[in-house]
């Protein structure tokens, strides 16, 4: 800790962080072992963010993450959706098919920005908003394959006829970001992806990842 920084800020975000990389919640004694402080610093903690919602306690006692994080959550869309666009925007373009950036929402894959391509006579109607399951079309399954990391991937999935007759899709998951799990695609009305879009949409995800980095 430097002295332009609080310690009991940093510890509340610590808190935070570590019921968040859990299912099922921490125990004030589990917190106290992983913070490497006492007990009574962690009711402190825990009653301060209880206030704001953003830890909620069950029957056990163990401490679990808020639903007040999901108010802060809703101001993030925006901010990755600006930060997407400049690199969406050129995936369209390039392809000539409907660009879009996917996050991952609960159980479902989220679009949260889509450009479509300005010079093509026709392409996929793909809204903001869309909602499908992770385990079903190029974008959600691009995000399962970064959890599972298998050497043999290539870095981005393909796709015909999951989420919409007649349409194939391609995207590669996003990488290295902090806190956001996505996804970078393209969808397009096609039998098959051409060969150069895989490796399109694994530059795009790489671009978009940077930008918000």
């Amino acid at each position: 800790m430097t002295a332009e920084t609080s310690q009991t800020l940093d510890r509340g975000l610590r808190v935070l962080k570590l019921l968040a990389d859990t299912d099922h919640g921490l125990t004030v004694t589990e917190l106290s072992n992983k913070l490497g402080v006492n007990r009574t610093v962690v009711y402190r903690l825990l009653a301060t963010l209880e206030q704001h919602a953003l830890v909620r306690r069950d029957i056990g006692g163990r401490a679990r993450v808020g639903l007040g994080v999901l108010q802060l959550g809703r101001q993030v869309h925006p901010l990755v959706r600006e930060a997407a666009l400049p690199a969406l925007r050129s995936l369209a373009e390039d392809i000539g098919a409907t660009a879009h950036l996917t996050l991952v929402d609960g159980t479902e894959a989220l679009a949260v920005a889509v450009v479509e391509p300005t010079w093509t006579d026709y392409h996929v109607a793909y809204r903001a908003g869309f909602r499908h399951p992770l385990d079903r079309g190029a974008a959600g399954r691009a995000i399962l394959s970064a959890r599972i990391g298998s050497p043999d991937d290539p870095g981005y999935v393909l796709t015909h006829g999951e989420l919409e007759a007649g349409a194939s899709g391609a995207a590669a998951p996003l990488l290295g970001v902090t806190g956001i799990e996505g996804s970078v695609g393209v969808v397009m009305l096609s039998d098959s992806v051409p060969e150069r879009v895989g490796s399109r949409v694994v530059e795009a995800a790489r671009e978009v990842a940077d930008a918000l980095r």
